[in-house]
């Protein structure tokens, strides 16, 4: 079986993520698609950033929906990686991408590549993110019934992503289930308090609520609302059973975030298709030795 590597959030080991630089860095270093994460701007423009507020990868602050595109695109996204940028990649003004930019740096690479569009939401699903990124989309030429659900470029091969039940229910009414990835993640509440910063009793409301999730995400996959799995390294590990029984019923997996050679071996041995890399340079290395 051949697997396919995905760059998360472009070459993200290499350059700062979601850049101009990191993209262009994943196509050079052979990427078989490359994964994203969008955000609407207080203009109504999707732009590809991870957090819901820039203060973590700019030298900004403040959420990104009450920002418009022009204000994101004075903010450097770039330089907090510390790791210079060639020329060829573009300055640090034009580093912030919007999905329209990623399109038009993924048809000009010449070969097949896959994008792979997350939709991140906190507790509260919006549909207002994923109408958009659809008739942006279809403004391309994409069209969800239309064989290999490509661009009208033709190499650009689309799926959707989301670890929100409800996002992957609204998806599942407008697009193939072949195209939609319900993510999964294995909850700790020790590393929710970590990551959250908070006291013992709100990490366990969070985490209960968090397997809530899981659990309802687990279950559109039984069903097959969703035909792509999309777990991370963690979960894997943890449930063997479980996703032994999705790949006899027939469902694809693309496992997050495999940077290692022990990670990327757990996934071979459990018959994973894709396998999504901050260092698709490396992984691949390691693919074409084993």
């Amino acid at each position: 079986m051949t697997v396919q590597v995905y760059a998360h959030r472009g070459s993200s080991g290499h350059f700062a993520e979601h850049t101009r630089a990191a993209y262009l860095q994943a196509l050079a270093d052979g990427a078989d698609g490359v994964e994203c994460d969008l955000h609407l701007t207080a203009d109504g423009h999707l732009v590809l950033l991870h957090d819901d507020d820039v203060d973590r990868t700019s030298d900004g602050t403040g959420p990104v929906a009450e920002k418009t595109l022009a204000e994101l695109r004075g903010l450097d996204f770039s330089s907090w990686k510390g790791t210079a940028i060639p020329e060829e990649f573009g300055g640090t003004a034009e580093q912030l991408l919007t999905l329209g930019e990623l399109l038009d740096i993924l048809a000009g690479a010449g070969r097949p590549v896959g994008l792979a569009i997350e939709f991140k939401y906190g507790a509260l699903f919006d549909a207002a993110l994923v109408d958009a990124a659809l008739s942006l989309l279809a403004g391309r030429g994409w069209a969800a019934d239309a064989g290999p659900a490509a661009l009208a470029s033709g190499n650009v091969r689309v799926s959707f992503m989301s670890f929100h039940p409800d996002a992957v229910k609204y998806l599942a009414e407008r697009v193939p289930a072949e195209l939609i990835c319900q993510l999964l993640e294995e909850v700790e509440v020790g590393e929710v308090r970590e990551e959250l910063d908070v006291g013992p009793i709100a990490g366990h409301t969070v985490a209960f609520f968090m397997r809530r999730a899981v659990a309802e995400g687990e279950s559109l996959l039984d069903r097959g609302v969703a035909h792509l799995a999309g777990p991370g390294v963690d979960y894997l590990r943890a449930n063997p059973e479980k996703t032994a029984g999705w790949l006899a019923a027939g469902r694809r997996f693309r496992v997050w975030t495999v940077d290692t050679e022990e990670e990327l071996r757990l996934c071979l041995e459990a018959g994973v298709a894709e396998v999504t890399t901050n260092r698709p340079a490396e992984i691949k290395a390691l693919l074409s030795g084993m």
